[in-house]
């Protein structure tokens, strides 16, 4: 593990602000908030970003139906997302919108030095168009019968049925969703950023960007297909950026909501009062290293579009982009129609965040394949592990200490302890390299060590003779030390029950750093419950939820 201290920025993908986050958003943001967490208790300085997307036609469709402004809507659902995010413990070091001041900023500089470098375009292409809502449609906003097998009720880019794949132009009896009218072809001059003409560039930074494996053959069946160049422009009526020299063009949203996270950085250095801004921090020469944490469905845009586009606009290209997979819900795709589908406000009613950061962290790889989060393994999962092997140290060796007013001794097992922070070591290490899965079942093995050891010593047998006293205070001081070692390996996944532990072991400041050291002739304070078993009754609960859709 290396000694030289970094700075990061880092961010998760911008949750969409035109509804409430599910349990897909939170596997993302846990994962990077462990991230974060670890890297800090490493002693790296980190930034931590990130920020509600607030701009495209679904936005302005969702504000006309509830009869308010898209720039409501977005405050509405920043400020819920937020609160949300904050109940799980993600605590990012701001978390903004994209529809801001900073973001305009940066989102028209990047597109001036791109044009400036010969990297926009115009072209002329045919719209579907509907007249009576005076609206282009996109994709999802027109079906009809598909081109190649007549399916009906197809959407306009791809068929569910043959998985033929075409232009909207393309569909057999087209209907806007809106007016349910048959639109018109209209043609429409665009702007296009020539991805084609940096090929090169962009196959360079994966070579020097550790990606994953499945992540550089994904792009590389792109290239083998043949990149094109990328339509970054929408006609009025959109919520968005005017584009710079046109009244009714619009930066399309997937051009500035990856720009919102420099948008956002800049934020965060106002808030901060710095004398830098974030071009200083995201400029080619910056020693900041940049991550970034996304979905599988979002790739392109991050590992073409985005090291292109900062390319032609001469900003830094991200260090790496870790990809992940998507969250099934017991065995099943989230779906509200399906009636299987978890808001992350309906757990947290319920139940502790910690219980599923932990239950998330112990299926989360550097793969990037999909989880499921099975609401029997998850309640057998926590109460196993967390509270039947982790918690259950402390408890077992709990009323031997209070015998002896709660005090640790001078005497422990430093060979075990030592092993432990040996292994703890390489727990961090797992982190990270985001293998969060076998970092705790390096925790759970030494949890299981720690209880083995209670086991072949038997204080209880030996608290039937009083001259066993000292070395009943030896094991459970031996115990306790473990137990220490265990909570400083799992702070960056379940952080407010490690906490409650640091003030419960009377060493509050604890952390990675202090790890060797040994705890001895210590106070502690009594022993309550730390953590809870989960129920049947919250199992049965959150189905039910679930269920409703």
């Amino acid at each position: 593990m290396t000694t030289k201290k970094k700075e990061l920025i880092i961010t998760s993908a911008l949750p969409y602000a035109n509804g409430p986050l599910h349990f897909g958003h939170l596997l993302e943001h846990i994962q990077t908030d462990i991230w974060v967490r670890t890297q800090r208790i490493l002693g790296n300085k980190c930034i931590y970003l990130c920020a509600s997307d607030a701009h495209g036609t679904p936005i302005m469709m969702k504000a006309e139906e509830e009869n308010t402004s898209p720039e409501k809507l977005v405050d509405k659902y920043m400020n819920e997302h937020k609160k949300t995010l904050g109940a799980f413990q993600v605590n990012h070091d701001c978390y903004y919108q994209t529809h801001s001041e900073e973001n305009k900023k940066y989102s028209e500089l990047i597109y001036k030095n791109a044009l400036k470098n010969g990297f926009i375009s115009k072209k002329n292409i045919k719209q579907l168009y509907d007249q009576e809502k005076k609206l282009f449609l996109a994709d999802r906003y027109v079906q009809g019968n598909c081109p190649k097998c007549n399916a009906p009720h197809q959407y306009g880019d791809n068929c569910d049925v043959c998985g033929a794949k075409y232009e909207a132009t393309e569909l057999l009896n087209p209907v806007s969703i809106f007016s349910k009218k048959t639109p018109v072809i209209k043609e429409s001059e665009h702007l296009f950023f020539s991805l084609t003409k940096l090929e090169n560039e962009v196959k360079e930074w994966i070579d020097k960007s550790s990606l994953q494996e499945s992540v550089v053959n994904k792009l590389q069946e792109w290239f083998k297909d043949g990149l094109m160049d990328w339509d970054i422009s929408r006609d009025a009526p959109y919520f968005g950026f005017k584009i710079p020299g046109f009244e009714d063009k619009f930066f399309y949203v997937w051009l500035d909501a990856p720009i919102g996270y420099i948008g956002t950085l800049e934020k965060y250095l106002k808030d901060m009062k710095e004398e830098i801004n974030a071009y200083d921090l995201w400029k080619e020469s910056s020693e900041f290293e940049i991550y970034h944490f996304i979905g599988k469905d979002i790739l392109n845009f991050h590992a073409l579009f985005w090291p292109a586009l900062l390319h032609a606009a001469e900003f830094k290209k991200p260090t790496n982009v870790f990809v992940h997979g998507f969250l099934t819900l017991n065995g099943n795709k989230m779906s509200k129609s399906k009636q299987n589908f978890l808001l992350a406000d309906q757990y947290s009613k319920e139940l502790n965040s910690d219980y599923l950061r932990y239950y998330l962290a112990t299926k989360l790889t550097n793969k990037i394949d999909d989880i499921d989060f099975n609401l029997e393994d998850f309640q057998k999962k926590v109460n196993t592990d967390l509270v039947g092997k982790f918690i259950n140290i402390a408890s077992r060796v709990n009323k031997f200490l209070k015998n002896n007013n709660n005090k640790l001794g001078s005497k422990i097992d430093e060979v075990l302890i030592k092993e432990f922070h040996m292994e703890a070591k390489n727990v961090f290490d797992d982190f990270v390299n985001l293998d969060y899965s076998n970092a705790c079942k390096r925790i759970m093995k030494l949890a299981d060590m720690a209880n083995q050891y209670i086991d072949k010593n038997q204080p209880w047998v030996l608290a039937k003779e009083s001259i066993n006293a000292k070395e009943i205070i030896q094991i459970s001081s031996t115990a306790i030390n473990l137990f220490r070692i265990l909570n400083i390996c799992l702070e960056p996944i379940i952080p407010e029950t490690a906490s409650k532990i640091k003030s419960y072991l009377n060493l509050k400041d604890d952390s990675y750093v202090n790890l060797e050291a040994f705890i001895k002739n210590h106070e502690i304070e009594s022993f309550e419950p730390l953590i809870t078993r989960i129920e049947d009754d919250n199992i049965t609960y959150l189905q039910k939820v679930s269920e409703s859709g």
